[in-house]
């Protein structure tokens, strides 16, 4: 049996995971990064997009972050996210609209337009639409 470590993903709103687990992967400031047993304590910031997790039985779970904090201590892992969704909360049509609206606010030049809000909204649909790809491939679609 794989040694596991105590992992928590919070919002600002609830728990969304609580449990052990093998690994976790997310998206860091660093770059993408795995999380397992004997890590180092760590900090940092998290992009938008996935964090999956191999829980102590061998399933793997994928969530959605909009970004937040990562910490490690060396029998914990916590997520806390601004927004943090489970695979079934997601919604593609939303977030194609999401993305094609920024999309189109950032193609117009000309002034009283929030260019980093726009990026920003785009970042986070297209971060949404990356999970969902993530949430296919682990079911096979």
């Amino acid at each position: 049996m794989a040694l596991t470590l105590h992992c928590d993903i919070v919002s600002a709103e609830k728990e969304i995971f609580s449990g052990l687990v093998e690994i976790l992967i997310a998206s860091a400031s660093e770059g993408e990064v795995g999380i397992r047993y004997g890590h180092a304590p760590f900090l940092s910031s998290l992009k938008p997009g996935p964090v999956r997790v191999r829980k102590q039985n061998g399933e793997e779970e994928v969530f959605y972050v909009s970004g937040g904090y990562l910490e490690v201590q060396p029998h914990m892992i916590n997520v806390l996210a601004d927004t943090a969704l489970r695979e079934g909360d997601l919604d593609e049509g939303a977030a194609l609209a999401a993305k094609k609206l920024a999309e189109e606010t950032l193609s117009h030049s000309g002034q009283g337009i929030d260019y980093s809000k726009a990026a920003g909204q785009l970042a986070e649909a297209t971060a949404q639409l990356r999970t969902l790809r993530a949430f296919r491939k682990k079911h096979g679609k």
